[in-house]
């Protein structure tokens, strides 16, 4: 059997609705022999109440009033169970929004943070109990009036909060947003960070109602300060120590770019630290040419292996001019696959002049200032490997001792020997081209090679010292004293186990040089 629900949904009139249920009933063998429909509160026909039979009876009066009152009872009982219902649903409401106000107290309380509620007309601000046990005080010990809180604004503190509040009110900020100092009961201050909205205006827009939230920042912002104190200290130590000290990141994206560099940076590279947006760039191009790549090949050997940064290298700067710098650091990976290093670049001029002067007394003859047997050695070594290479065409060797020297040296003194030993030396400098090399390997003795020489050029070259030497003897002290030099010449070739061999053949002239006569110039024989 249909419901009359479904009935009512074909629309229609009471009328209509009722002959739809007689034929309904009709099909099941009953009659309707007397209805009563039943209504809501607002007249909305909600369906009716039918006596039904298997056979058309007569309904009196008073069955068909008892019915009437049926329907209206029954139309009471639905309207009383609608609202039963609506009343349940409300207190649900209630109570979930009571709990949830009760847990967001609790955690306001629990978290140093107190409420506050701002009437901005009567001049009052009513304050949480936490809002007051933050700044010490009992429920009862402080008022409402708001001239009272600016008392206990910290003095410097009040213009700027007064300013903050005053452009919320008009409209200039969404919300009102400050941190300041309070004075507390005991007389000490605490940092607070005050958040506030206004919640209700007046028709021409002035504010009427303000509610805010106050939270104790004094740990945070101790902790800040503590911080800051640190930081500070950390960049005056590396801003007083000579050297720049460095933060360089290298992404994996290739991107790079230093994140903090000191004050050492001025005298480093002669840039400041307010260029460290484009510092890469312009630190890049002040690196000396000649350096540039081993100095780029490290940084990024040091990326990919993760091993330390040990580099020296020039730069060439506006005002100092070409400068020794010094790079250490260690790098180290980030989760994101970048790699970061932390260093120090210090200057190393003077530390490179005093190697390299160290380096020239190892390898110089302090007496001549051309170099001495051990750096001469390891030359002409070199020299043969680059003949035995093929990069090099065969060299001549030779050998030059100065005639009667030690007849000099007796009969002017050992300090006119010595001024005569300078005199040669100078010659025998003076005819040498860049890619010769002369050196002291004795008392008297001097050694040369002439790379990519044949013997006649050799020859040639012994020949020019001799006249050189005739031309210009020593002055020393009113005397002239005339000096020659014997030589002795050999072909330093691929074939020669070691240099010995060709020094050994030039050495072996020389004496040949000398016994003949001195002064003379002799080619060793093959």
């Amino acid at each position: 059997m249909k419901s009359m629900h479904e009935c009512l949904r074909l629309g229609g009139s009471d009328t209509d609705l009722h002959a739809a249920w007689q034929k309904v009933v009709q099909g099941h063998g009953l009659t309707i022999i007397e209805s009563a429909p039943v209504f809501n509160a607002s007249q909305v026909p909600l369906g009716r109440i039918c006596c039904l039979n298997k056979a058309e009876l007569p309904f009196d009066k008073p069955s068909a009033h008892m019915l009437q009152e049926l329907a209206s009872l029954v139309a009471n009982l639905l309207q009383h169970k609608q609202e039963q219902l609506q009343i349940q649903q409300a207190q649900a409401l209630a109570l979930q929004s009571q709990a949830s106000m009760l847990r967001m107290a609790l955690a306001i309380e629990g978290s140093a943070t107190g409420i506050w509620d701002r009437d901005i007309q009567s001049g009052q601000i009513h304050y949480s109990p936490g809002w007051k046990a933050i700044l010490g005080y009992a429920d009862e010990e402080i008022s409402n009036s708001i001239e009272d809180s600016f008392t206990r604004l910290h003095p410097e503190d009040l213009p700027y909060v007064q300013a903050t509040i005053k452009a919320h009110f008009e409209g200039q900020t969404e919300q009102y947003v400050v941190e300041h100092r309070v004075r507390c009961k005991d007389g000490s201050y605490k940092w607070i960070s005050s958040r506030g909205k206004v919640v209700s205006r007046a028709e021409d827009g002035s504010p009427l109602r303000m509610i805010g939230t106050t939270t104790d920042i004094t740990a945070m912002r101790t902790l800040s300060q503590r911080l800051q104190e640190s930081a500070d200290l950390v960049t005056c130590l590396t801003n007083e120590v000579p050297g720049l000290a460095y933060q360089y990141c290298l992404h994996a994206n290739g991107e790079e770019g230093f994140t903090y560099l000191s004050e050492g940076i001025r005298d480093i590279y002669e840039l400041s630290p307010a260029q460290i947006q484009e510092a890469v760039d312009l630190v890049h191009a002040r690196i000396h040419h000649d350096d540039f790549p081993a100095y780029r090949n490290a940084v990024l050997k040091s990326a990919s292996r993760l091993e330390h940064l040990h580099l020296e290298y020039r730069v060439n700067l506006p005002q100092q001019g070409i400068r020794w710098r010094q790079k250490d650091a260690r790098p180290r990976r980030l989760p994101d696959g970048s790699t970061l290093w932390h260093g120090f670049i210090t200057d190393v001029t003077e530390h490179k002049r005093i190697e390299q002067e160290l380096q020239e007394l190892a390898t110089i003859d302090f007496l001549t200032q051309i170099p001495n047997r051990r750096s001469f050695m390891g030359r002409i070594e070199e020299e043969l490997a680059r003949i035995q290479r093929g990069a090099s065409k065969a060299a001549a060797v030779l050998m030059c001792d100065l005639d009667n020297f030690k007849l000099i040296n007796d009969t002017y003194g050992h300090a006119v020997g010595d001024l005569v030993l300078r005199h040669f030396a100078h010659i025998l400098h003076d005819e040498l081209r860049k890619s010769d090399y002369a050196g002291r390997v004795g008392g008297e003795e001097f050694a040369v090679v002439l790379a990519g020489t044949s013997i006649t050029d050799a020859t040639i070259f012994a020949q020019r010292v001799q006249k050189q030497l005739l031309d210009t003897p020593v002055n020393a002290h009113t005397h002239i004293i005339p000096v020659t030099v014997s030589i002795g010449i050999a072909v330093m070739q691929a074939s020669d186990l070691n240099a010995d061999v060709s020094l050994s053949s030039s050495d072996m002239a020389l004496y040949r040089a000398k016994e003949g006569g001195r002064n003379r110039i002799v080619v060793a024989t093959e």
